[in-house]
């Protein structure tokens, strides 16, 4: 009888439909697989079964991480995706797109040699505790599982480390030194206030020491690999080959990086000419006393940093950003542009130190399995400005670019983007996010409110929305000049000044930011162009049948999938 029952389950899993099959071979069991060797992005996405467990990234890690990618690929490509319905056989799509790039990161790119800014083991820790998930007593026991392994971790980094280039070097000393505040006076206060045993508070307090001493020695590890290096350092620069496969593997657009670097050149002149035109209409209100110059892009950077004066103190800065945020949900809710949440309002803080260095602000969202998490609105304090400096920032983010600023990251760019992302119905397409889908929507949703009439459609607002949305277009040709073309510093700064007319705190810190990346800066601009010229076409096969609020939704719905898996399930074959 046994035997009989046996041989039935086995002639129903070899009859298993193909979309039953690939539902069984890379559901939750599979994704728990891909957890356990990525232990710090399983808390990111709210995963927290292997919170105590801290991956040490030595080479025996990367092997076994290597292999299970090639097990996971090969049983992937069994599968025949055109046999799939479209919901499988785009996951399907996503995960062999993942493989694919994971894959080119850990045997081509290697980037564990060569960049210990890899290595910060502040994010998983921050996270673990602050946020509420379990009983703080819970969270700090997983957290002492997970300190154990930190000494181990930092001596594997410093094992891998070889030939490093040196921006990215700085950066993890700066990150690093910043990660020690994760474990300052609040950490110290959570343990004291808990019901830990003597016995478990002892041996957690030894372990916070131990990483403390680990992640100290690290920094001083790099600050000796940096001064012994010299000029003999790695190039930041990436080359046209590595930059062209980088690109395809991130962006999942199906054009080249040459293509896009086209378009954006295009678009950068269609919007001097825009430009020129709402400076041509502000002039007398702002500049009547100045004979306009000739060169349109000297009028426009007039009118420009006329209107930037109109900013906040520096220590209001953070402040007004806060006070933003009820505004937009308010305006998004009013003009039917999308479906809030009212129970999962934004916060908005001060960005931690481990996190400072790259950009000015982030978004810091709570996972798909656990969506119900805070999501954080980091703002970078003007602290460590000189008064000049702040100054150039606060020009920068003015009155009103300050508002688009919050737009993109907040309500309802970032943050709206991943709160429908973490509540897809496929797990695939909420984890794996797709970084052009994630900054093209909070571009497109910049555009979105301006058309929707935000800022009272006042050409002060339209002018510095598009000196803001030039931002995109030119950090793609940015991004493409730099790791291809060996654009220079000054070439760089040039580029920012003139045509994209930022202050020099701004163009200074995209120049630092083009080093510390490669692609990712090109990603905002693609996954704009893909959404916007999706809903154009959308718009104009169905008339006046084109619902707006309808198409952000269901954009939304499938995840944070790349564009043209999205544009495939909203017009199935």
């Amino acid at each position: 009888m046994l035997a009989l029952a046996a041989v039935l389950l086995s002639g129903m899993a070899q009859g298993a439909t193909p979309d039953a099959a690939f539902a069984r071979d890379f559901g939750d069991d599979f994704l728990d697989r891909y957890w356990a060797h990525n232990t710090d992005a399983a808390v990111s996405v709210g995963y927290y079964k292997y919170a105590d467990r801290l991956v040490v990234p030595d080479a025996a890690a990367r092997r076994r991480y290597l292999a299970f990618l090639d097990a996971s690929l090969k049983k992937l490509s069994a599968i025949d995706a055109k046999t799939l319905d479209a919901g499988h056989r785009t996951d399907w799509s996503i995960l062999k797109s993942r493989f694919d790039q994971e894959r080119w990161y850990l045997t081509v790119y290697r980037p564990w040699e060569w960049d210990p800014s890899d290595y910060n083991v502040a994010d998983a820790f921050a996270k673990l505790s602050n946020t509420p998930y379990a009983p703080a007593e819970e969270r700090l026991r997983a957290i002492s599982g997970r300190l154990s392994n930190v000494p181990a971790y930092y001596a594997a980094a410093r094992a891998a480390v070889k030939h490093p280039v040196r921006e990215y070097t700085q950066l993890a000393i700066e990150q690093n030194t910043g990660a020690l505040d994760v474990f300052g006076r609040e950490f110290e206060a959570m343990v004291a206030s808990s019901k830990l045993s003597a016995r478990e508070r002892t041996r957690l307090q030894s372990r916070v020491a131990a990483a403390r001493t680990a992640i100290a020695d690290y920094v001083d590890f790099l600050k000796r690999v940096d001064a012994d290096q010299g000029a003999d350092t790695r190039s930041f620069r990436i080359g046209s080959k590595l930059y062209e496969q980088k690109f395809a593997l991130d962006i999942q657009s199906g054009e080249s990086a040459a293509h896009l670097y086209e378009r954006a050149l295009v678009e950068k002149e269609l919007l001097h000419t825009r430009m020129a035109e709402l400076a041509g209409e502000l002039w007398p209100k702002y500049m009547a006393a100045v004979p306009k110059p000739a060169d349109r892009l000297e009028a426009v950077r007039a009118v420009i940093d006329k209107i930037a004066e109109n900013h906040v103190a520096r220590d209001q800065f953070v402040p007004s950003v806060k006070a933003l945020m009820p505004r937009l949900e308010r305006w998004v809710t009013d003009h039917g542009l999308l479906t809030l949440d009212p129970t999962r309002p934004l916060e908005v803080r001060e960005m931690p130190p481990y996190q400072r260095g790259f950009s000015m602000a982030n978004l810091q969202s709570s996972g798909p399995y656990d969506p119900t998490a805070q999501s954080w609105y980091n703002v970078s304090p003007l602290d460590a400005y000189t008064p000049g400096e702040a100054e150039s920032f606060l020009r920068e983010y003015n009155d009103y670019t300050m508002q688009v600023l919050s737009i993109h990251e907040g309500v309802p760019g970032h943050y709206v983007q991943l709160m429908y992302s973490n509540k897809s119905p496929s797990r695939i397409k909420a984890v794996f996010g797709n970084g052009a889908t994630v900054e093209g929507w909070a571009v497109y949703s910049e555009r979105m409110m301006m058309e929707s009439g935000w800022g009272d459609n006042a050409p002060e607002m339209w002018l510095m929305y598009y000196k803001w949305y030039l931002r995109a277009v030119c950090n793609t040709i940015l991004d493409y000049q730099v790791h291809t073309q060996a654009l220079t510093e000054r070439g760089a700064i040039d580029l920012l000044r003139r045509e994209a007319f930022q202050s020099e705190t701004e163009a200074t810190g995209k120049w630092r930011r083009a080093r510390l990346s490669a692609v990712q800066l090109a990603t905002y601009f693609s996954g704009y162009a893909a959404i916007h010229d999706f809903r154009e076409r959308l718009k104009q096969e169905q008339g006046a049948g084109f619902d707006l609020k309808r198409f952000h939704e269901q954009f939304l719905s499938y995840g944070s999938a790349p564009v043209g898996v999205i544009k495939e399930l909203m017009r199935p074959r």
